[in-house]
């Protein structure tokens, strides 16, 4: 598989992927495109019909970023008159409270379409397998001062010291905060 990508921010590749320069590059080359931006104003139909016309006939969408990244009607028209194979939507811009009537997205309907709530966490299974996982983890951080896989906070995995106990000062971001101070 050869993967390439666009950032708006300039990364290091991971692995044998391959940068490109732009968004209109990635879309003209790409048989998948996924879409993984924040909400922004920016980020609003960040894929619309000039974007959708950019992609290879045959390829494929999945945005599981935001909901209002995609123009959804743009889209439809792409994938019914079949320049777009498929596409996957785990997203909305009001996200559906329940499966059923009364449920109406511009993709119903459209073939090679998947759409899934993106709530895939919120199941009561998901929610115990979380439980538990944020539990090891705290019990993982009290006893060996690891901190692997944690979000917005650094990964530490410490060697086991017999005898003693490990102080987590965990502050505000915040220059000097942690600045010796000089005796009176």
């Amino acid at each position: 598989m050869h993967v390439i990508y666009y950032d708006i921010i300039p990364k290091l590749p991971l692995g044998n992927s391959q940068s490109c320069e732009t968004l209109e590059e990635l879309l003209e080359a790409a048989d998948f495109v996924t879409l993984h931006v924040p909400k922004a104003v920016e980020t609003v139909n960040l894929i619309g019909e000039k974007q959708i016309a950019l992609m290879k006939k045959g390829s494929y969408l999945i945005n599981a970023s935001r909901g209002t990244v995609v123009d959804l009607k743009a889209l439809a028209r792409a994938l019914n008159r079949g320049h777009i194979a498929g596409a996957a939507v785990d997203v909305f811009e009001k996200e559906p409270e329940k499966n059923g009537p009364g449920f109406q997205h511009p993709l119903q309907g459209c073939p090679n379409t998947i759409l899934t709530p993106h709530i895939g966490g919120s199941t009561v299974e998901a929610q115990a397998n979380i439980g538990e996982e944020v539990a090891a983890a705290l019990i993982k951080l009290v006893n060996h001062g690891a901190t692997i896989n944690a979000v917005n906070f650094p990964n530490l995995e410490l060697p086991y010291h017999a005898e003693c106990h490990r102080i987590l000062n965990i502050h505000v971001n915040k220059a000097g905060v942690l600045r010796v101070r000089e005796k009176p």
